[in-house]
This record gives C-alpha cells, structure tokens and sequence, in this order.
C-alpha cells in the first residue's frame, strides 16, 4: 500500500475506522489487526469503487464487513482476549473509563444496531446511514432513538 494512498483515502477516514474496529475488539492486539486488515481490503478493492456512493459510504461499508467476518472468525475459533491493564494504558482510544463503559455497552448491541450507533456517533446524516445499512431513513431515526435508550439504560449510573 502506498503512503500517498493511505494519506489521502484513509487517513481522513480513520476517526470512523478506529470506532468501528474498537467496537468490534476486546484487547489492543486484535484492534491493531482489525484496523490493519480494513486498511489491507480498502487498499485491495480500490479499483472496485464504482462511485454510486461516497468513498466515506464505501469505507464504512469495507470496515463494517471486515470487522464483523473477524469477529464470527474469532467467535468461530472460540478466541476473546480481555485487556489487561497494561495494554488498556499503552493506547489513548482506550485510557478513558467512560468511552471504556460506552464501548461495552455498544457491544452488547446487535450487529445492526451497534452499526447504526456508531455512524450515528461519527455524525452522518440518517440518509446516509440508511444507504450503508439497507434502512430508510425514517427507520434509522426510529432505531437511533430505540438504541439511545437502550444504551441509557445500559450505562444508567455507571457514567461519571
């Protein structure tokens, strides 16, 4: 993979790929193999673009895919590695216990809704969501609320 490729489709992206890739992982060393794998297949189906939607829409599909094939693949093999301490301190996308408290409860979400959430999060429209995920748009807004609530009582007291 090229610097120039990962510098100018990637990188302005990564803020969505780290989400997703951390929503979908339980210890550091599978995040950094998640996100390196979404990085491996964007690069690999660049030419498969066919510009029928954004490249951020694109990108969000790619990562959304590889994440949840890793995850049945781990599943599969019966493997789940928890944090432990040390490497929880070694990475600023897991040193803050609220976001630690909201990513388990995120993944304790179905795989819809934890999709729907995180691109909620990242601040894209319903429409856009809806084009990544199959719903209408009306529908997303019903689900976002649903999936607040849920999330609420989920993290109801455990949030500072």
């Amino acid at each position: 993979m090229s610097n120039d490729f990962y510098t100018t489709s990637i990188l302005p992206h990564a803020g969505i790929i780290i989400k997703i890739c951390r929503a979908y992982t339980d210890s550091q060393e599978n995040f950094e193999d998640y996100f390196q794998e979404v990085c491996l297949q964007i690069w690999k189906s660049r030419n498969a673009f066919q510009e029928k939607s954004k490249w951020s829409t694109w990108i969000y599909r790619i990562t959304l895919n590889v994440c949840l094939t890793l995850t049945k693949k781990s599943k599969k093999k019966g493997y789940s590695k928890e944090f432990t301490s040390e490497e929880i301190t070694k990475n600023d996308a897991f040193e803050n216990e609220n976001l630690n408290l909201l990513y388990d409860a995120i993944k304790k979400l179905s795989e819809l809704d934890k999709a729907i959430i995180l691109l909620h999060l990242e601040e894209n429209p319903h429409k856009e969501i809806g084009l990544i995920t199959g719903l209408t748009p009306n529908n997303v807004a019903v689900k976002i609320n649903r999936i607040k609530k849920q999330l609420k009582i989920l993290l109801d007291g455990k949030i500072n």
